[in-house]
């Protein structure tokens, strides 16, 4: 039985949110059962986590051996939007997945109308991510999955297989084949409708006119490319979001990188959190960069600490830089450089210190995103030789790799000092990007 099954099995009245019931005269309080694994002891943890939105305070009970594990305690960086079922937060750098509800109280609340859907972008807008992205968080929705690949024609035909009756459906293939697509997990209360509502009707020539603000009036052109598309129930919306971010683990669709005259780069949780990755894509792609491959994903600390070896007692923010980077999900992204860019994608995203990049460069991305050293908004390449060998990073359902610099395979040596990964553990996993 899966982690996640186990923990629905356990029933509310079973839970240890019933022994820290809130007397009434105390603030509002949401528990949740949780799982984090422990890599030094390579077992699964549960605890029973509390939240009291009042305060922002925190408490923890290890449910195993039914104690207190932190007692309520100040903590600014977990919001109640957080708390959401198979989302993952960061409390005290313990990545916590939440699995239950740990009361009836907290699944009323917080439950009863949370619904995920599938957000796709088309071919003919990816170049337009950024604003489509600003958009939907600007509409109240938390993008929980995100991830760029292109679809080969049987994936084609199993997601329009709905369609497949219809006069248009073979220039809907090729459409749909013929490009990179961006797909989403989002969540909101009643996701599917309000998905639909901010798309705006299929045909965008209708769009313009009954829903001039909506996606598709802003960014398509007909009935066909027409910028977006969102499952119509919830049935649809399952159906489609197992085919991009399969249960069981699979990697799904191709993904886009190119793996060729490339750098990485990653937005940090920060600023994913305070909902800046769509003004971050726009920024890029306004600087004549192009993404070529994308994905959301998160780090545990043992493989940030992996990530960041190079800087391990050399740069005095080590230990909040590697905090920073597991405290919740990142976007990595391949940038291509287009001749059209004139700076390199190192220069655009400026000085380590946001302070000293809005002195010194006050246009590049650290200086308007950033706000510390630890947390200025995105992690890029140093070294050209870095992009080629940073990082292979893995949790249960994602191995971040990043190449670039293949024109060098004097890097590959195994005699390299820099090289901190073998090659070989990365080709087999290129479609995970």
């Amino acid at each position: 039985m899966k982690a996640g099954q186990q923990g629905r099995s356990l029933q509310p009245s079973s839970s240890l949110a019933t022994l820290y019931l809130a007397p009434k005269n105390q603030s509002e309080r949401f528990a949740f059962l949780t799982e984090w694994y422990d890599p030094n002891a390579s077992l699964l943890r549960r605890y029973e986590l509390l939240f009291y939105p009042a305060d922002g305070t925190v408490e923890m009970h290890d449910v195993k051996n039914r104690r207190t594990f932190l007692k309520r305690t100040k903590y600014d960086d977990l919001r109640v939007e957080d708390l959401f079922i198979g989302n993952k937060v960061n409390v005290f750098s313990r990545q916590l997945l939440l699995i239950d509800y740990g009361d009836q109280y907290t699944a009323r609340q917080l439950g009863s109308r949370k619904e995920k859907t599938l957000a796709l972008i088309k071919p003919d807008a990816v170049s337009k991510a950024g604003k489509i992205i600003e958009m939907i968080i600007k509409a109240g929705f938390t993008i929980t999955k995100l991830r760029m690949m292109t679809l080969s024609r049987k994936e084609a035909t199993d997601f329009l297989v709905d369609h497949h009756s219809k006069p248009f459906y073979n220039e809907v293939i090729q459409f749909i084949t013929s490009g990179p697509v961006i797909a989403m997990e989002i969540l909101k209360d009643d996701a599917i409708c309000e998905w639909k509502r901010l798309l705006g009707p299929a045909n965008s020539n209708l769009a313009h006119t009954d829903a001039p603000g909506s996606i598709r009036a802003v960014f398509g052109t007909d009935s066909i490319r027409n910028a977006a598309h969102g499952p119509d129930s919830f049935a649809s919306a399952a159906r489609e979001m197992e085919l991009f971010f399969p249960s069981s683990g699979g990697c799904g669709p191709a993904n886009t990188a190119k793996f060729t005259n490339c750098t990485c780069c990653i937005v940090k949780p920060h600023a994913i959190s305070e909902g800046l990755l769509g003004k971050i894509l726009i920024a890029i792609q306004n600087a004549c960069f192009e993404i070529s491959a994308m994905q959301m994903f998160n780090m545990d600390r043992v493989n940030v600490e992996e990530f960041y070896e190079v800087y391990k007692g050399v740069v005095p923010e080590y230990n909040d830089m590697v905090t920073e980077m597991c405290s919740g999900s990142c976007v990595a992204m391949e940038i291509q450089q287009n001749n059209n860019s004139k700076k390199t994608f190192r220069e655009f995203c400026g000085p380590a210190d946001p302070e000293i990049a809005r002195h010194l460069r006050p246009k590049t991305l650290r200086a308007i995103f950033g706000k510390t050293k630890s947390q200025n908004a995105v992690h890029c390449t140093d070294l050209p030789e870095d992009g080629l060998l940073e990082p292979n990073t893995s949790d249960a359902s994602f191995t971040l790799v990043t190449a670039t610099a293949v024109q060098a395979p004097h890097l590959l040596s195994s005699e390299n000092p820099r090289r901190k990964v073998k090659l070989s553990t990365h080709w087999p996993l290129l479609s995970a990007l």
